[in-house]
């Protein structure tokens, strides 16, 4: 069964994002008019794209247990994916943009950009799936770990804004997933305007991020995770960090 996270009009007409459940023999067919990454969150799935065998992706049962897998597809591109284990899948979905599309491919760790970010209290591990870096349109996309009463997205930073090569406008959504389950977090978001507000976020939570500073907390005693999506024009990334707060990054 797949449900709707996020609708592409509730994040400018850009970015949509759907999880499905499989049972072992089923299947899930994307309809491959959009530039579109899964993300296998946990499971095991035979990947085949315009009839073609990718090969399979997968292998973590949990989010928390290491890097995983995802699959490139570029507008034009049915997808067919058959889980060969209970899987849960992260579809995002995106207009592929200006920038000329790569090929259908499955992305492992190995193809990732692994590093821990940070310093002290806000240390943090970043796993960039589809970065910059990387051949696409208009998708990036990675998976953030926050250590239990960690912090990320820190110093706060922000992407709402096209000055490069200050920043560069792009909007984002989270996906949040807490371990042990019953745990929480905290995301704040504020502008330079005065506005600040703050939300509680629990396992399967979603966030769509249009403006302002972003910082996320996890609660003492719980892993967070939450799986970044960002869409823009382009393929950088060059995010404001609020100069009240920058200094720490020379601490």
């Amino acid at each position: 069964m797949t449900r709707t996270v996020v609708a592409p009009e509730q994040a400018g007409d850009l970015i949509g994002l759907a999880l499905t459940d499989l049972a072992t023999g089923q299947s899930y067919e994307s309809p491959g008019a959009l530039e579109t990454v899964v993300v296998v969150l946990g499971g095991v799935v035979d990947v085949q794209a315009n009839g073609e065998s990718l090969g399979s992706a997968g292998g973590r049962s949990s989010v928390f247990e290491g890097p995983g897998y995802a699959i490139y597809a570029p507008p034009g591109t049915a997808l067919r994916l058959t889980a060969t284990r209970p899987s849960q899948l992260a579809i995002a979905t995106a207009p592929a943009g200006g920038v000329a599309p790569a090929k259908a491919r499955i992305i492992g760790p190995a193809d990732q950009r692994l590093a821990e970010v940070g310093k002290g209290n806000w240390t943090r591990n970043v796993r960039t799936m589809l970065g910059p870096e990387h051949e696409a349109g208009r998708l990036l996309i990675g998976e953030t770990i926050n250590p239990p009463g960690n912090w990320s997205s820190y110093p706060p930073h922000k992407h709402d804004r096209e000055a490069p090569p200050e920043e560069v406008r792009l909007e984002e959504v989270y996906l949040f997933k807490v371990d042990p389950p019953e745990g929480f977090g905290v995301q704040v978001r504020y502008d330079d305007a005065g506005t600040s507000e703050a939300f509680t976020v629990r396992d399967g939570d979603a966030a769509v991020i249009r403006t302002g500073y972003h910082p996320v907390v996890a609660a003492p005693g719980y892993s967070l995770y939450y799986l970044w999506v960002m869409a823009g024009d382009g393929r950088k990334m060059i995010p404001y960090f609020d100069p009240a707060h920058a200094w720490v990054q020379g601490s």
